[in-house]
């Protein structure tokens, strides 16, 4: 189904597949009859929870695995003279566990930026997760289950409703109502706020309503506070929404718009219809039309609504209808001041199908860039380019991909992310097709954010490495000099051992593993831990370990596996090592869990009996395969690779080469320098 990348180096390849044909052999370097100290620990079985009926051994989903369903319909009206957002959720709960429930947990997360709540408390005033102010969080209206009034408990971010009647087993459903309002923040934590613009306010709407809470097999109901660095854990169903806004502005959201013809005129109608057709670029708001009697359909929107918003003058309202199917979660955005436009990105399904993908940007004049330093007029060629790279791994599902621009720096939601305003060119692509990359992960395969961000933080940086591969290389960036086709020297390369070996030296490094719940990661280190740790690990996986044939099958299986599902830690390395074939206790046991360096030396180097012989010591307490580079006075030069089954039983092993008539000059490890290596000073020796 998925089209898999190679490596364009033969001899990468042939080293990653085993094919490459030399003479070596890898034993461990001890004299015979001694008994050196053993690996046992670094090679234990890992201990994972026991499999069960709902999580099964090789990392599938149980016979008789099972979650919540969570259907939402949600009416709010957004009102720019207060920035307040006020409306009614009306939720439909379904019971599908094998327990009676006394009680629901809902998530009110806009209560982060009250001042007193917890994230508040803890959260440094130049926090990329700050925002609270003396109005922030939520104001709570009638609150009812089944239409009988309900008192709710509320503490800090969360709410837990006691039901007048138990909730049971089996696919027995609630319906819950709370009408709420809540002021917007101007910066919510870089994931939602409103931007003031020349022509506009741009709001970015998320964590907007309030939501039930994970109800699963492994921990009962997730109440874990939102306290700003950690994300959401959120169940699935479908989303009906109406947004009322005034007629001047546009609104983008996730989902299907369900009533366009109310809302665009007859000009952008065509516009939208031509842009479905059209691999590139078509404008349904151009960017002189924005604010113009142009803009909006007469029959909605009056002069005095086109004076913006300043004069206080009561305006005008239109309500934008969408609905969103199978989703975790919905975000929205309006302005007076959006330049839209969009494209086809045509995806070819499991069935041969194609899903056309209306690819779509919203963006203010203040997004716009230069000839020679291209802005947000190019987001819609990034997002069709970031949706149709991924696409290799699974098919986007959704009807829309969306990117806004405004005041957050990248966030993610499904269908839809915000990115900031200032980014440009290559950056700008970075950021979009990194936020698009979560629809991916968590958005289709839906883990536990709150828990674990590098299951989806980290394997979304493992994605975007090949999708900015395959765009760099097709797209020279006008803004560095000398930069050309074919030239992926730009790319930030996840394989470069150097690069990782300098963030495992660091001290905010040492002692957490990538493992460690978000909000207790140090704040220098969340990018390193959720971000560019895992991915690396993955990295090194495909490129040193498996390879890539086996290892992009098992991304790919753990996604079909899991997509529309809520995996855990071991789910995923249970299918890994069931796609592969492998068993990789050893490496989810030091790169994942662990804290240790990695450190590979070539202790001695010798010839004698017509081979030459390398000796390896591993200094470190990570454990990785490596390789040994032989050069010989003619130039060539000949490669054995050793296995981390080679350090069962001891930390030095010789790796040997025929010499078949040469002379040696020297050898080195890891001659491709993609291992994280803890000290390259020891990695090589001249005869």
């Amino acid at each position: 189904m998925a089209r898999f990348w190679r490596s364009t180096d033969l001899d990468s390849m042939l080293r990653l597949t085993g094919l490459l044909a030399v003479a070596l052999i890898a034993v461990p370097a001890f004299a015979q009859g001694s008994f050196p100290e053993t690996n046992d620990s670094l090679f234990a079985p890992l201990d994972l929870p026991t499999p069960n009926q709902y999580r099964s051994a090789d990392g599938r989903p149980g016979p008789s695995y099972w979650q919540q369903r969570n259907d939402y319909d949600i009416a709010v009206a957004l009102d720019p003279a207060t920035h307040t957002v006020s409306g009614t959720v009306r939720l439909t709960y379904t019971n599908n566990s094998p327990h009676d429930l006394e009680y629901v947990w809902m998530h009110l997360e806009q209560n982060l930026f009250a001042m007193d709540s917890r994230g508040a408390l803890r959260t440094p005033p130049d926090s990329r997760w700050r925002g609270s102010f003396p109005a922030g969080g939520y104001q709570l209206g009638d609150v009812t289950v089944n239409g009988d009034p309900v008192t709710p408990v509320v503490t800090d971010t969360r709410m837990r409703l006691d039901l007048p009647e138990l909730l049971e087993s089996g696919g027995d459903r609630i319906e819950v109502e709370v009408g709420y309002s809540f002021v917007i923040p101007e910066y919510g934590a870089d994931r939602m706020g409103r931007l003031a613009t020349e022509r506009g306010v741009v709001y970015e709407l998320a964590q907007w309503y309030p939501r039930i809470a994970v109800y699963d097999d492994v921990n009962g109901w997730n109440t874990m506070p939102y306290l700003g660095q950690g994300e959401f854990y959120l169940g699935y169903g479908d989303f009906e929404l109406a947004i009322t806004v005034p007629s001047s502005m546009t609104v983008v959201s996730t989902g299907e718009l369900l009533n366009p013809d109310e809302v665009y005129t007859d000009q952008q109608l065509e516009r939208l219809e031509a842009a479905r057709q059209s691999d590139d670029r078509v404008y349904i708001i151009r960017p002189e039309e924005v604010g113009t009697p142009a803009s909006k359909p007469s029959r909605l929107i009056r002069a005095e609504d086109l004076e913006g918003l300043a004069s206080g003058s009561p305006q005008s309202t239109t309500t934008w209808h969408y609905r969103a199917e199978n989703v975790r979660d919905v975000a929205w955005a309006a302005s007076e001041a959006f330049i839209l436009d969009a494209a086809n990105a045509a995806v070819v399904l499991e069935d041969g199908s194609t899903n056309n993908v209306l690819s779509m940007a919203a963006y203010p004049h203040e997004g716009i860039g230069t000839p020679d330093n291209p802005g947000w007029e190019e987001a819609t060629r990034f997002t069709r380019a970031s949706i149709l790279a991924n696409s290799h791994w699974y098919p986007y599902p959704y009807p829309v991909a969306i990117s806004v621009a405004g005041v957050v720096g990248g966030m993610e939601y499904p269908m839809l992310h915000f990115s900031g305003v200032n980014a440009r060119f290559m950056s700008l692509f970075g950021v979009i097709d990194h936020e698009l990359g979560h629809n991916w992960f968590p958005m289709i395969v839906g883990s536990d954010e709150r828990r674990y961000a590098w299951m989806d933080e980290g394997f979304n940086s493992y994605l975007n490495t090949f999708a900015n591969r395959e765009f760099y290389d097709r797209n020279p960036d006008p803004t560095i000099a000398g930069y050309g086709q074919s030239d992926s020297a730009r790319v930030i390369r996840l394989t470069e051992g150097p690069a990782a070996a300098d963030f495992m030296r660091q001290p905010w490094s040492a002692d957490q593993p990538i493992t460690t719940y978000p909000d207790r990661i140090r704040r220098p280190a969340l990018g390193w831990l959720a971000y560019r740790k895992p991915a690396k690990g993955l990295m090194m996986l495909r490129e040193q370990i498996v390879g890539p044939e086996r290892m992009d099958a098992a991304i790919t299986g753990y996604i079909e596996r899991w997509a529309y599902k809520h995996p855990q830690p071991a789910d995923f390395f249970r299918t890994v090592e069931d796609v592969t074939g492998e068993d990789l206790d050893w490496f989810w046991r030091g790169w994942f869990y662990g804290t240790g360096r990695f450190d590979q030396a070539l202790a001695a180097l010798e010839v004698a009996d017509g081979t030459a012989t390398a000796t390896v010591e591993n200094r470190g307490e990570v454990i990785l395969p490596t390789q040994v580079e032989f050069r010989f006075s003619d130039g060539t030069t000949e490669v054995a690779s050793i296995p981390a089954e080679a350090y069962f039983s001891t930390d030095t092993v010789a790796a040997r080469v025929a010499l078949e008539g040469r002379t040696l000059v020297s050898a080195r490890l890891d001659p491709s320098g993609d291992l994280p290596d803890d000290d390259l000073s020891n990695n090589m020796r001249d005869m």
